[in-house]
């Protein structure tokens, strides 16, 4: 039988990705509109620039996603054609390896030469890339998933602050962008430690500060450089 048992670090993958990518589409979008804002741009500017950053960024995080987790994935690929290489050259030495691996972790001498040429047996490659190398299906590479992920969470999360430009009138409306975004960041920071089993209002507290720290910063610039257009 397949082992089934859920653990919360099997959703590490995407979930970094999702996170990372909506928390940057809230804070990166509002941001750059709270500093347009500031300057005391029209309305029209201010939504070109919610849109542009939208846009942008989706692709951006989706450009380097992909490019991080294919190098990754490189990596890994070149990993395993060693490891290929060197149990048909020298199987013996990969047995004695992965012998070692398994007395370094706990177990007798005889026992882990039976482990090791039972594993070798059954498949000696994915062994040596689980014991050895800690590659496995789960935790592996998946460069295209990754920036796919990134692209779609950023621009949801960037279409937040972009929405509120379109629903909220044109009066307080740095403060309305604030609030929505900040209320966003600290529901998404919660449900992401929740799902990942951390403490909820730490989670929530973080991604919460952070996110009112790059907007305020970028408004004071936007208020400091910023001309009427």
């Amino acid at each position: 039988m397949r082992h089934r048992e859920g653990h919360r670090s099997h959703h590490s993958g995407w979930l970094r990705a999702a996170v990372l990518g909506a928390n940057d589409g809230i804070i990166s979008t509002a941001s750059l509109m709270m500093g347009i804002v500031a300057a005391q741009a029209d309305h029209s500017a201010i939504l070109l620039t919610g849109v542009a950053g939208l846009v942008a960024g989706a692709m951006s995080m989706a450009a380097g996603e992909y490019v991080s987790v294919r190098s990754q994935a490189d990596t890994e690929a070149a990993d395993l054609a060693r490891e290929t290489h060197e149990l048909a050259t020298d199987s013996a030495g990969e047995h004695r390896e992965l012998e070692e691996i398994y007395v370094a972790r706990g177990l007798e001498r005889e026992l882990a030469r039976e482990v090791a040429k039972q594993l070798m047996q059954h498949d000696a490659l994915g062994a040596h890339a689980r014991d050895e190398l800690g590659i496995t299906d789960l935790f592996s590479a998946r460069p295209l998933q990754a920036a796919l992920t990134s692209a779609a969470t950023f621009a949801v999360g960037a279409f937040i602050p972009v929405l509120v430009v379109l629903l909220f009138p044109a009066t307080n409306l740095s403060i309305s962008i604030a609030g929505v975004s900040l209320v966003a960041l600290i529901g998404l920071g919660g449900l992401a430690a929740k799902v990942g089993g951390a403490n909820l209002w730490i989670g929530a507290a973080r991604v919460g500060f952070w996110g009112a720290a790059a907007m305020a910063l970028t408004a004071a610039a936007g208020h400091l450089f910023g001309v009427v257009l």
